[in-house]
């Protein structure tokens, strides 16, 4: 792959799987250094990789539940910041 207007050397995108097409490799590329991005953030923000439990039971089980908490505070702030976004009711105490 080749951009003719960016000064970068030709990269190629290579699969052992025979079916896929061209554009569905660039793909897995894409989605591949995003998902990269999030771990490293995840390790350096979450310390996922970094837990003190006693088993290995406690790490698979706390490692999905970090993952699925920040999804849900991140989206939870989405949709406090759009223009849509409800009030969230508080306690009266």
């Amino acid at each position: 792959m080749r951009d003719p207007l960016d000064p970068f050397a030709p990269q190629a995108f290579l699969s052992t799987e025979v079916e896929p097409t061209p554009p569905q490799i660039r793909t897995w590329f894409v989605r591949r250094g995003r998902m990269e991005v999030t771990f490293e953030e995840s390790r350096a923000h979450l310390g996922i990789e970094t837990q003190r439990q006693w088993s290995d039971w406690a790490i698979a089980r706390s490692t999905p539940v970090l993952f699925g908490l920040f999804s849900f505070v991140t989206l939870c702030a989405k949709a406090l910041l759009t223009d849509e976004a409800k009030v969230l009711p508080t306690a009266a105490w």
